[in-house]
């Protein structure tokens, strides 16, 4: 360890005493929440902020320091994913389809609750909440209640590896849903958290919402990824500097200069109801063009929510969706006539995900 990991693992050592120590002074559990933050004692962040403001409610400085920890503790895209309609339309279709009264369903990462509700909504006898961090799974209580459904939801705090099937859900559940996924698909965990739902969790017979998912790739264009590269400043050429920019890049799948350049295709299909592939996975695909130029891959998500519904986020000028597109950009332009297949190769770790061209492996 460096001694920056000796200092953390000092405090967090230390830090229980440090929290009786406190007792009920205000800003010296705001600062506790604070330090929690920074040695990675994150679980312990909210309820400090939440005993802070109880011991010193008047204190401007205490609600200002503790709402901005509260409010770093919540990755951002969890407000745009709640806004993404054709998202929430399709959750909402396949699940009217699988609960019937009486249904016991477990939802997995449930953020604010809402898959939650809407399988109240569609007569579910009973909910089980599973959100792994405290502040979101305060407030999924809380929203659960205003909206009138707390006898029907529980909202259990923690990670749906760590569930017992007992205790915590009461037997195992007729129907799991979970919302995990991210721009790769993999990134949240979802092929080990969901095959341990699946064998573990899931009643025989049982239903998976989404069932299964694809890695989608076409070969495409985005010219306007030429305004986030660096070219001359102040009269020096700095493109250079290009070669340490991320890869992929990230595009909204809405962008009117993102260009698809062949057919789609499914790199890489999984199945969330069986055991995860052996890692590393591997796997390729060909691609037919439908002209030029071409300047890499262009990454997005299908689910495969039931036998009836499908949500795709492919991009396009119409298209909504709170996920992004992934391009990969080649080296130079590819300028190829309609009908030349390209071979492209991908690989995974069960989070991340790299794409390349594969005659160039």
């Amino acid at each position: 360890m460096n001694n920056g990991d000796d200092l953390k693992a000092v405090a967090r050592a230390g830090f229980e005493p440090m929290v009786v120590a406190a007792g009920r002074d205000g800003r010296k559990l705001a600062a506790l929440a604070g330090l929690a933050s920074k040695i990675g004692l994150g679980a312990r962040v909210y309820p400090l902020a939440l005993q802070a403001r109880e011991h010193a409610p008047d204190d401007v400085e205490v609600a200002a320091r503790t709402q901005q920890l509260i409010g770093n503790s919540v990755p951002r895209w969890h407000f745009s994913m709640l806004r993404d309609e054709p998202r929430n339309t399709a959750f909402d279709a396949a699940l009217r389809r699988a609960v019937t009264p009486g249904t016991h369903v477990l939802d997995i990462g449930a953020g604010s609750g809402l898959l939650s509700l809407m399988a109240a909504r569609a007569g579910a006898g009973r909910v089980v909440a599973c959100e792994e961090n405290p502040a979101i799974a305060d407030i999924a209580t809380r929203i659960v209640a205003t909206n009138g459904y707390a006898e029907q939801i529980r909202v259990v705090t923690g990670n749906s590896t760590e569930l017992d099937v007992e205790a915590d859900l009461e037997g195992r559940a007729d129907v799991i849903v979970s919302e995990i996924v991210s721009n790769n698909l993999l990134a949240e965990g979802v092929l080990k958290t969901l095959a341990d739902a699946s064998s573990r969790l899931l009643a025989p017979g049982g239903q998976m919402i989404p069932a299964g998912g694809d890695v989608m790739v076409a070969l495409g264009s985005w010219s306007a990824i030429e305004e986030r590269d660096v070219a001359v400043v102040d009269g020096f050429d700095l493109s250079g500097f290009n070669a340490l920019a991320q890869v992929p890049r990230t595009v909204a799948v809405a962008d009117t200069t993102l260009t698809l350049h062949s057919d789609a295709v499914a790199l890489l299909t999984f199945d969330f109801t069986a055991a995860p592939p052996r890692e590393p996975h591997r796997a390729t695909s060909t691609l037919t063009t439908t002209g030029g130029p071409i300047g890499g891959v262009v990454q997005w998500i299908r689910l495969q929510l039931d036998a009836e519904t499908a949500y795709e986020n492919r991009p396009g000028p119409a298209a909504k969706s709170h996920w992004g597109a992934q391009y990969y950009p080649f080296d130079e332009p590819l300028d190829l006539p309609a009908g030349t297949a390209v071979r492209i190769a991908g690989l995974h770790d069960g989070q991340r995900l790299l794409i390349w061209r594969g005659d160039e492996a």
